[in-house]
């Protein structure tokens, strides 16, 4: 997989704060970072002057907006679904079948094995890259992603003896061919409501629990989604992926010190599901 792929990294009036940027310099990685920017950003010159003007690859939003379903009618573009689409387009303009597409906030790359230590970085991400990407040629996936470090809070175990990282989702970060373009929908909640709906008509979807990124906490820093998400609270966020699914997805109350409305998914309902041999005819 060695320079058959770019890294897309999409972002919005945060020219001075690409986070993601500079962890994976940190990180090793020495292959092509392209900022993914709309037109509707007022910093696209200052993104020019600090990243090169070839490695800045601008959108028209408005158009983008156009093509997909949205899932409401608010006219409020401050999202990243419609960026996520463009990356498509973009990996097959730049001539690369392969692409990873993240956002602009992580601020680790981290180890996340069962007996791991702390937070262990990593310092040749550009292995881990083709590692997933040898995986994801393996398998049918339409995208695979690392996982977030959310997703160890309680432990591998969910209680019950049961591995919880038998994860058919995918959020945040995307490892994705253009032999396998898929529609991001939904403007709020689109990772959500693009992997339940395509996994309720087979399509694969898979975390990859050894290795996690970390990101900074929603609504705490500027730009981003941070003003969307304040405006319209987690409510419509996880409603949106109700209005998607409603056979399978529900609004809940998060189970932390700190409740919040959540979506909830019921994946014996959600994807197609190998009938035990105990009830063969």
């Amino acid at each position: 997989m060695e320079n058959n792929f770019a890294v897309f990294v999409l972002t919005h009036g945060r020219a001075d704060n690409v986070l993601t940027y500079s962890t994976l310099r940190k990180c090793g990685y020495n292959g092509k970072i392209y900022l993914v920017v709309d037109n509707e950003d007022k910093q696209i010159q200052k993104y020019k002057d600090n990243f090169g003007e070839e490695f800045v690859k601008i959108f028209d939003k408005k158009a983008m907006a156009d093509s997909i379903d949205e899932a409401n009618n608010f006219d409020n573009r401050k999202v990243i679904v419609h960026g996520r689409n463009y990356c498509f387009t973009l990996a097959k303009e730049l001539g690369y079948k392969y692409f990873i597409q993240l956002d602009d906030d992580y601020y680790e790359f981290i180890y996340k094995f069962s007996d791991t230590k702390g937070q262990v970085l990593s310092k040749d991400i550009n292995k881990i890259f083709n590692l997933m990407f040898d995986f994801y040629n393996k398998t049918d996936a339409l995208s695979i992603c690392f996982a977030q470090t959310g997703d160890f809070i309680g432990g591998v175990d969910n209680g019950k003896g049961i591995y919880r990282f038998a994860k058919r989702k995918c959020m945040n970060s995307f490892f994705c061919s253009t032999d396998r373009e898929f529609k991001f929908i939904g403007s709020i909640n689109e990772d959500v409501n693009t992997y339940t709906t395509l996994a309720s008509r087979g399509g694969l979807f898979l975390t990859i629990p050894v290795f996690a990124i970390n990101q900074k906490d929603s609504q705490t820093q500027k730009d981003g989604m941070s003003d969307i998400y304040k405006l319209q609270g987690t409510y419509i966020k996880s409603f949106t992926t109700v209005l998607m699914q409603p056979s399978n997805v529900k609004v809940s109350i998060m189970n932390a010190t700190h409740k919040r409305i959540h979506h909830s998914i019921a994946w014996k309902n959600t994807t197609p599901m190998i009938v035990s041999q105990a009830y063969k005819k």
